[in-house]
Formats: C-alpha cells, structure tokens, sequence
C-alpha cells in the first residue's frame, strides 16, 4: 500500500513541483538511538503519540539537567498534553527564566496534527540541544517551552488519506480534534480542553515570542518555507518594529544561507500567480492573532505541501534554531518593546473613552507593490472534470513580478471604556474571561451603575455551524443607561496586559466577540407574547394617545406584505409598548463603565 501511495505521489510532484534542491544545515553525526522517527526512516514516517511521548521523556531524563518533561492539560479523549522545556540553570518556571534574564520561547507544533513538520523539527533541535550539544548555545539567553504535539487526539486519528495535498510523511494525524473543532479557531471562545490548557500555559509561562508551525495547502512555487507575523495596526508599532527589524532583516537571511528558500506566507489574490499575494490578517481566533493581542510576537510558520518532508522539516528546524538565536541575542530590545507594549495598554485602559479607536478587524487595501516571485511554470486549461479552469504546474523555474497587497486599513473600530461590568448569571463568559487570566473584580453588593451599553437588532444567524456554533451577527446601537447589577457581578478593568482579549471578547462587534460566537443568543427570544384580543384593546388607546405612531403606523399600510398579515399589524403594537420592553429583547447585557 505504502509503495504504491510513494509512486502516486511521486507522479504528481513531478508535476506539482518541485524541491528546492538546496542543501540545508546538517545535524552532524547522532548518537545512536536519538534520531528522530522521521530522520532514522529517511522522513517517510513519523513518530506515533506514544513514540513522542517515549522520545520527550528520555530526553528529559538524559539531557542532564537540561530538558524537563511534564505535561499541561488533558485532551477530550483523555491523552496527557505534553510539553518539553529547555533551559541552563533549572530555569523551568518563568519566574526562574526572569531571574536569570533569560526570554522565554514557546514554540507550538501539530495544532492541525497532519501538519506535523513541528514536532520532528523541535525534537531534532532539542535534542541537538541537550545530546549531541551542536545548539547548547540557544540556551545561553533563552529558555524553549515546546509542545510537541498540541491536538493529541488528532494527531493519532491517523491514516495515509488525512493530506491529499501534502507529500509525506506516509501516515499523518488529522487537522481537527476529537470533537471536530479545529483548535487553531478557538483561541477566544476557548470550547476546547485543548485550548483550556493552552490558554493556561501562556499565562503560567508569558511567552516573549510565540511560533506556531504549520504547512501550507494551495499553490505551487519553489520556497519550501513561508512565514507571516503581525505588523499592521493589530499589534503594538514596537513590536512590529523589532520583527522587522530583527526576524525580516537578521533570521531570514540566516535561515537562507543554511539553503532554503523563504517568502512571506503565500495567499493568492485571484485565480493564478499573476494575480498577485495578498496578505492574510489573522483575527484573534487564530494563534498568531491571539499572539499579537497578547502583545507578544508571533511567528507563524508554513512548509510548503509539495516539498518532500525532510525540506520542510529541515526547513523549519532552520527557522526555529535562528528564531531563537536572534531573540536571545537581541533579548534587551525585545523585552524592551513588550514592556513598553504592556505599559501603554495598560495607560490606554485607565484613559478609557479618551483613548484612540481601538481596531477591532481590518482589511487589506487595493494598494500594491511588486516583488519578485520565485514560481514553477504553470499554464491555464479547461478542466473536463470541474467544467472550469484549472492551473496545471511544472517543474521549469520561474522568476517573475507579481503584485503583493500588503497594505492595511481598519475597517471595524471601538472606543474602550475603561471597564466592563456582566451579569453574574452569564457565567460561561465569565468562565471564557477567567481562562484567558483577566483580572476580574466581583461585586459583593446589588449596585445601580450609570453604563453605555448596546441595543443589538437584526440578528443574522449563520445557516450552517462554524467550529461547533451557529455565529451570529447584529445591528449595534450605542445607549447610556442606569441599570442595576445584582451582587456577584463581575467588572473587567481594562488597565491590564491583556486588556485587548477583554475588547474582542465583549465588543459585540469584535470578528471574534462572545456575541459572534453564540453567547448571548438567548437574548433576542421573545418569551413574553399578547393574546390579540387583548392587543387589539391595546393598540386602540396607543393609537387615540400618540398622533405621530398613528402616522407611523398609516405609513406601515402601505406596505401591501404588512397590511395583509394580521399578526404583524398587531406585533407592531406589542412591540412599542411597555409590555415588550420589559423583556429587554436585543438588550446587550455587558455594560461598558466609563
């Protein structure tokens, strides 16, 4: 089976593309028994959860010293989740890192468990770490929190169907997890254990940089790793300064010279190579998205499917290795600008309504530059099998001018306030608010409390489920209210690092806001309702009372669909009375304190 499958997907590389041909750095001579599952294979297969398991924890007991195995949470069919940490010293907490003045690395691997080039490319630079001591020297300023194997469970729901895109290893893991959720969607809504358990491994650790490894799916061209990071208005202008100034200026040459090919995360704009790149801005839902709202750098890598595994994976042990070379080596002017970023949130928290629009989600403008492309040839052709067009590549390089779009605008925003003040009855948000670490005030006492908050009407929701939700979508408008808050309600003052995961979370017009993802549906159900004789009594004496909602109503009538639907005719009643008002429909619990 295993041949076969070889010699199919050996056909289509071939048209595919092809490698890059360079050769990349060398591990050198390996002891016996510590190569890697994918190395001692000749990277057709890799490791299983138990061989993973089996590899992290002997490297652990023999790194003397150097290498801790534990493990931070259990996945929904009940796997330990583990985690590797790398460090001089016995620096295997973040407060012993911050004592020594050592910056903290996370790196995370096989959150979509078929893209698994993460985890042999860390084991393999660990293990250069702490037993053949090639890399001892990352260690020097920087310690390496590694997760292996994020989505457990996907990762041994395996079989040799899960990529059809992707050449090797023979038999992968599956992208989503036990219950179907892709995790890599549910860094806010945090409905996942997995996530549970990452989330509380951030706030244990307070990673300096975060890098999240992944492969591509889609287009063919000749660079066998892609990498993207915020550096738009997401994230905080120091650090999106010091990525470019150090990851785009210092890591991609270096990783280069070690032979490979890098670009910047590769998204066609239209149909074909011609058309151009346009960035992808990932909102906080994703894991470098969280990153940036975290006010942390986050790198996320992408090998590119057609290359054979040992590029990709060779490819990104290269990327790791100078990622955290250049971050230990330029840790002063790191720490610098994270502090610096978490100062100014929390100065921005406490000036609250006085403080700039707040971006909650942007686009990409229509504004372009040319760069040039390293591709394969490629022509278009008719498909007999789709009935449209199909891109067909070669193997012949290419070096051409596309178009990038990489210019940004924002195109949803919001003035914070300086807290947010919910119900204690809403406690699956407080729950979501508690887990992303956010400090959080209770309330002991009934309190009436002068709030903006939001009317929301016209609610629109999704057809089909999205990651286990039927989103939701509505018309905002913005009121000032007294409203009582009973004892047990909680306020979420934004003078705090993470206030930025507050804003997303409880602005209901955030892309990835608790209302979007189906928190607070219940509050558009109508509970109450009027019998119509009782609303025909009703509408008789509102009408006699009130000239300009008789008018209003005259005006209704010509609408043919309104004037020939009873119920409607008498909803349009119920609805401006006190009766309906009482039920609060549309009425956004949170309040926003000022």
């Amino acid at each position: 089976m295993y041949k076969s499958r070889v010699l199919a997907f050996a056909a289509f590389v071939c048209l595919a593309g092809v490698a890059n041909g360079l050769a990349q750095s060398d591990h050198g001579n390996i002891p016996n028994g510590w190569k890697t599952k994918a190395e001692e294979t000749d990277y057709r297969k890799t490791s299983t959860y138990a061989e993973a398991i089996a590899y992290s924890k002997r490297l652990a007991a023999q790194s003397r010293g150097l290498i801790s195995y534990s493990t931070y949470g259990t996945s929904g069919e009940g796997r330990e989740m583990p985690l590797l940490v790398a460090a001089k010293g016995s620096a295997f907490s973040r407060s012993a890192a911050t004592r020594q003045s050592k910056i903290v690395v996370l790196i995370q691997a096989g959150i979509h468990a078929g893209e698994i080039d993460g985890k042999d490319a860390g084991f393999a630079l660990l293990r250069d770490i702490a037993i053949t001591r090639t890399r001892l020297g990352l260690l020097d300023n920087a310690v390496i929190v590694f997760q292996p194997i994020y989505n457990v469970d996907g990762h041994e729901n395996r079989s040799e169907y899960t990529r059809i895109n992707q050449n090797g290893p023979d038999e992968t893991g599956y992208r989503a997890n036990a219950t179907s959720l892709n995790l890599n969607r549910d860094y806010m809504k945090a409905d996942a254990p997995e996530t549970r358990a990452f989330l509380k491994l951030w706030n244990d650790w307070h990673p300096d940089i975060f890098i999240d490894c992944h492969v591509t799916n889609g287009a063919d061209y000749r660079y066998n790793v892609t990498y993207e990071y915020a550096h738009h208005d997401e994230i905080d202008a120091g650090i999106r300064a010091w990525m470019s100034e150090h990851f785009e200026k210092v890591v991609v040459p270096n990783t280069e010279r070690d032979g490979n090919l890098l670009m910047r995360y590769v998204e066609f704009a239209g149909r074909e190579v011609s058309s151009g790149v346009a960035t992808f801005i990932p909102t906080p839902r994703f894991a470098t998205g969280y990153a940036a709202i975290r006010n942390r750098p986050g790198l996320l890598i992408e090998t590119h499917v057609y290359k054979p595994y040992k590029s990709r994976v060779r490819g990104t042990y290269d990327l790791l290795r100078h990622t955290v070379e250049e971050a230990g080596r330029a840790k002063a002017s790191l720490l610098s600008a994270i502090r610096k970023a978490d100062d100014d949130t929390i100065r921005k928290g406490r000036r609250g309504t006085t403080a700039n629009p707040f971006p909650l989600l942007l686009a990409i403008t229509e504004k372009v530059e040319q760069v040039e492309f390293k591709g394969v040839e490629y022509k278009i052709e008719e498909s007999d099998i789709s009935g449209s067009k199909r891109i067909v590549y070669g193997t012949k390089p290419i070096d051409i001018k596309i178009p990038r779009y990489d210019t940004a605008r924002i195109d949803r925003s919001v003035t914070p306030p300086t807290a947010y003040i919910i119900p204690p009855q809403y406690k699956d948000v407080i729950s979501v608010l508690r887990a992303h670490g956010l400090k959080l005030l209770t309330r002991t006492a009934s309190q009436e409390v002068d709030i903006e908050s939001y009317r929301l009407s016209e609610p629109k929701w999704a057809t089909t489920p999205f990651e286990g939700r039927i989103t939701v979508t509505a018309k905002q408008t913005l009121v000032r209210e007294k409203r009582n808050f009973p004892a047990g309600s909680v306020v979420v003052p934004l003078d705090q690092p993470a206030a930025e995961v507050a804003i997303h979370l409880l602005e209901p017009n955030g892309p990835d806001s608790l209302l979007f993802w189906g928190f607070f549906n219940s509050i558009f159900e109508q509970k109450e309702y009027g019998e119509a004789y009782q609303i025909e009594k009703l509408a008789e004496k509102m009408l006699a009372g009130d000239p300009v909602l008789k008018k209003e109503f005259e005006t209704r009538l010509k609408d043919e669909s309104f004037s020939k639907n009873p119920r409607a005719r008498l909803n349009f009643f119920y609805e401006r009375s006190k009766f309906y008002e009482v039920q609060r429909v549309g009425v956004y619990p949170v309040g926003r304190i000022l």
